[in-house]
């Protein structure tokens, strides 16, 4: 199996520095104000659902928005772009009737932002920028029931997570994707079909791309949705070998900090964090500036416990661009040497030897 040429270039660039990821797509997108007929475009005018909030979508009927929003994000500062694909499965756009795009948005978004990715590096060869093919954890769980009566009731089924995400991957890969994220993840079981459907579609391609993971705490417990501390997630995942493990999305900068701290003392590869621009308002809104935001992730890279910074939810260009400014000056965090032992997980990790 060969490994994708910029997977060496992504490599070296990790050496030399803290890279950054984008920002927020949402967020963004919400900026253009785009109503029902602005969603549908040409193609869909006459679709039968309501398509509003469908932003995957947005590749096939608007890709000049997405294309911008790339470029803002190169403009800010950003190594690493994700495509906007975060719900660009069949699972999560049988909402809208669309499970049958499902590979022709991700070759769309992919190529996007290979395009704008490109560009910029043409521009400026020794700091290439890299696609990231955003894998989301879709709207279904594999480890819990979502119906309080029937604790066994599962909605959705591992192989069904698995295939839906090969597909996914695939387009991926085929419309010019460097990395495979898998991110948010909240149920690690849905992460261990995207990780499995991934090395799938390598196997498939004879290719390998390096696969960056990003899990979610939800809350203060310290806990992903499905019950794992972050250690415990870790050593779950640990398995595919990932480029880098990390954190994003709920939590703000502030709250996230020990969180990852934690990982960044178990995980013997990259670390990687993009948090929220603080909490929501009671409005739904995230009010952290991009200079408050920077000034909260600036330790995590001066006391050496990050690799990639960037933002989630709420976060935009000026953010990105502010913490890029803060965390240049220092090196990136060294992976350690762990000694070899027996690492186990349930929702604790259990550690022998």
């Amino acid at each position: 199996m060969q490994r994708k040429p910029t997977y060496a270039a992504l490599e070296a660039a990790a050496d030399q520095r803290i890279l950054i990821i984008d920002g927020a797509m949402g967020t963004m997108i919400q900026r253009y104000k785009l109503d029902e007929a602005g969603y549908r475009g040409a193609r869909f005018k006459d679709w039968l659902r309501d398509i509003k909030g469908n932003n995957d979508i947005l590749v096939l009927t608007q890709p000049q928005i997405i294309a911008a929003i790339h470029e803002q994000y190169l403009e800010a500062g950003a190594d690493i772009l994700e495509t906007n694909t975060f719900n660009a499965q069949r699972i999560s756009l049988a909402d809208y009737g669309m499970e049958d795009l499902a590979y022709e948005i991700n070759v769309a978004a992919a190529k996007i932002a290979r395009a704008a990715a490109d560009l910029w590096t043409k521009k400026t060869p020794d700091k290439p920028r890299f696609v990231a093919g955003a894998v989301g954890p879709t709207n279904r769980t594999a480890s819990i029931s979502p119906d309080v009566n029937n604790p066994g009731f599962r909605n959705i089924s591992f192989d069904e997570l698995r295939e839906a995400y090969k597909e996914q991957v695939r387009g991926l890969i085929d419309g010019g994707a460097d990395i495979i994220l898998i991110e948010t993840i909240f149920d690690t079981l849905n992460a261990k079909a995207a990780g499995v459907a991934t090395l799938e579609v390598f196997e498939e391609k004879g290719i390998e791309l390096p696969i960056m993971i990003s899990g979610t705490i939800t809350d203060r417990s310290g806990r992903t949705l499905s019950g794992q501390t972050g250690e415990a997630f870790w050593y779950s995942m640990r398995h595919l070998k990932p480029f880098s493990i990390g954190l994003n999305c709920a939590l703000g900068a502030e709250l996230m900090r020990p969180y990852l701290a934690e990982l960044a003392a178990e995980a013997d590869t990259r670390i990687s964090a993009y948090p929220n621009a603080g909490l929501p308002n009671a409005m739904g809104e995230y009010d952290e500036t991009p200079d408050d935001m920077a000034c909260e992730m600036e330790p995590w890279a001066k006391d050496g416990i990050v690799n990639i910074v960037g933002g989630c939810c709420g976060s935009t260009p000026d953010h990105i661009h502010h913490i890029a400014e803060h965390v240049k000056a220092y090196p990136p965090r060294k992976i350690p040497h762990l000694e070899p032992k027996m690492r186990l997980s349930g929702l604790e990790p259990f550690i022998h030897g």
